[in-house]
């Protein structure tokens, strides 16, 4: 496999690209000209679907589409015959999902992103460091809300502090907002499993979608019921900075009687009843949508950081950030968006296999996120 110059950016394979979240990124970079976007995924008609919608309303980028399966023996071959310079890899869920896909974008010498929340996939893809570096390559997992936008965030505001102690955030979407079932297994993968989380200074366990608390994310979010969810900034951020003590975060369903249907299910899974409930993914899903309109369309992401000021004060910030009128799934998308842009344009010269950690600012996220309607405020 011959390796291409990965300086010049200019076909861009979206795995996944009429799913829910690979849609959004399409639109958003079919606006760019000088490129070319490929609609991937296992089903070529959806992916042709949308290639005439967005060139019916005067697509900027030239839009092809390309049947790929990630699982299938072919996988390598297809993707070398389209010989992308970028794969944007959107197909989740990544739960249990190996390095198959960076490890061939690495082969065939094109950049990497991926839009994964689980914590050992993104965490783990330092593996693949040396790699990357040796074709000249930039490989990115988690390139979405965590740990992407979340590292962001704290980045930005950590230099505040003289000493950063407590990040305690949490995110919680609108019970209308657009979702995906592959979304919906990954969550499921751990519903009442346990994973680490470092409190007070050490390493516990805690069991996902238990530990129920309300937290006011302000108007006009309001009051939303939260639970323990497994991320990757929950491994992460504990080593990044220096100092910290405490590391939480959870998120939540709007509607309680569907955030506590979880928290029981939960339970279940903890006592030994059911071992995983990710196997029934499908019809939890299409019960979830019977309750579809009910609720908000209205979702947010709150970070709060605790800590010392230089006079060794106690100090807070609380950063919200507020999603309305169904954008809300834009969100996961900014940081794949961000990171896509700047390599076609050329400005990361970074190469190796990295999570999504600080790799770009905040005025960078309002730059997509303020024209989709996406703001955020802060208090002191």
């Amino acid at each position: 496999m011959e390796t291409r110059n990965a300086n010049n950016v200019r076909r861009v394979l979206i795995l996944g690209g009429y799913g829910n979240f690979g849609r959004r990124i399409v639109e958003n970079l079919s606006r760019l000209s000088g490129i070319t976007l490929i609609i991937a995924g296992r089903d070529v008609s959806k992916a042709e679907n949308l290639r005439q919608q967005l060139s019916s309303i005067g697509s900027r980028a030239v839009l092809e589409t390309a049947a790929i399966d990630i699982n299938a023996n072919a996988f390598a071959g297809t993707l070398e015959s389209i010989a992308p310079d970028l794969v944007i890899h959107t197909s989740g869920p990544f739960q249990g999902q190996g390095y198959r896909v960076p490890e061939t974008c690495i082969a065939l010498g094109c950049h990497y992103i991926d839009l994964a929340d689980d914590r050992h996939f993104v965490c783990n893809i330092t593996t693949l460091d040396k790699l990357a570096k040796d074709r000249g390559v930039l490989i990115v997992s988690g390139a979405s809300s965590v740990p992407g936008l979340s590292s962001t965030v704290v980045d930005h505001y950590a230099k505040e502090f003289s000493a950063l102690e407590t990040i305690d955030f949490a995110i919680a979407p609108g019970n209308q907002a657009e979702r995906g079932e592959a979304t919906v297994r990954g969550i499921l993968s751990y519903t009442g499993h346990p994973f680490s989380v470092y409190l007070h200074g050490k390493w516990v366990d805690t069991f996902g979608w238990m530990g129920p608390r309300r937290l006011d994310f302000g108007e006009p979010i309001g009051k939303r019921w939260l639970a323990d969810i497994d991320i990757p900034d929950l491994q992460l951020f504990p080593h990044r900075y220096k100092g910290i003590k405490t590391v939480k975060f959870q998120a939540g369903l709007e509607l309680p009687i569907l955030h506590f249907g979880m928290v029981v299910m939960a339970w279940l899974a903890k006592i030994g009843i059911v071992k995983s409930w990710a196997r029934l993914t499908s019809p939890i899903f299409r019960a979830s949508e019977f309750f579809k309109g009910f609720g908000s369309d209205i979702g947010g992401m709150q970070i709060n950081l605790f800590g010392r000021d230089d006079h060794l004060q106690e100090k807070r910030i609380k950063w919200t950030l507020c999603a309305q009128d169904g954008v809300g799934p834009y969100i996961p998308t900014v940081s794949a968006i961000i990171l896509a842009k700047k390599l076609i344009a050329g400005e990361i010269d970074m190469k190796g296999a990295t999570p999504c950690l600080g790799l770009f600012s905040i005025a960078d996220f309002d730059k997509e996120a303020l024209p989709l309607g996406i703001s955020h405020q802060l208090e002191r």
